[in-house]
């Protein structure tokens, strides 16, 4: 583990280099987070504190998209009539067979729909990242003393069924006509965190996301492994940082 991680900060380490040589260069655009961050002054933040941050973003990136597609992909083939709704309209308004765009996602509301029905019920970092409480704060009647960490638990609040008929069903359909967003600000939907503190992958998530999604579902037709059927596949999942299944998702892709 402990060279695994040695190569990793070498990795940081050289993407800091190349980008100081590009700056000498005369290159010091902010269009990169890397040259961001190496135009804030060095009492501010200093080079270790840059190549973790670049690492950050790489760590935090990998598990949470992949463990998101292997959700939908988990869902969809449990109910293939969403599965098959969702083709239909790839075929439509794409065409079978085709890599998607990230421009195409604006033209497919289905497949965003099925994106937002994921996050609902399978929100990547289940407890957000811890917070702390600065001063005493009372809240419904209950009181959180200064310095208590508290932890936001937005798997539970994408399953109360206060807030979501049939919470437990994976339904795209809900989004249909609702305008409730992943960005924060609505509490019922809360994936990434709300607030100064939200998620930066949130950017990248909602672009990479379906245009993955999308170019899986429409380049190839998809059953499960040997002869599960649909309703035996395990949904399971298996707390830690992030949330994965319990049972990796073994599906079998079929050329068209």
């Amino acid at each position: 583990m402990t060279d695994y991680f040695t190569k990793i900060n070498h990795l940081m380490s050289g993407l800091v280099d190349g980008r100081l040589k590009e700056r000498e260069m005369g290159n010091r655009s902010n269009i990169h987070v890397l040259n961001a961050l190496l135009n804030i002054i060095p009492e501010e933040i200093d080079r270790h504190h840059i190549e973790q941050l670049c690492l950050d973003l790489f760590v935090a990136g990998t598990d949470t998209t992949s463990n998101t597609l292997e959700w939908a992909m988990a869902e969809l083939l449990k109910n293939p009539h969403t599965l098959e709704k969702v083709q239909k309209e790839l075929a439509q308004v794409i065409g079978r067979g085709k890599l998607i765009d990230e421009a195409d996602v604006a033209k497919l509301p289905y497949l965003r729909c099925i994106v937002k029905e994921t996050f609902r019920i399978h929100p990547q970092v289940p407890f957000l990242i811890p917070r702390e409480v600065e001063e005493d704060v009372e809240l419904y009647g209950y009181t959180i003393p200064k310095d208590s960490q508290v932890l936001v638990n937005v798997w539970a609040i994408g399953r109360d069924s206060s807030l979501w008929e049939d919470p437990l069903d994976f339904k795209p359909e809900r989004f249909w006509e609702s305008d409730i967003d992943v960005r924060g600000r609505d509490f019922e939907l809360l994936p990434f965190g709300v607030g100064r503190r939200i998620c930066p992958g949130l950017p990248f998530a909602i672009r990479m996301i379906p245009v993955t999604l999308g170019s899986f579902l429409n380049t190839f037709n998809w059953k499960l492994h040997g002869e599960l059927a649909p309703k035996e596949l395990n949904m399971e999942g298996k707390f830690g940082i992030t949330f994965a299944k319990a049972q990796p998702l073994l599906a079998v892709p079929i050329p068209l």
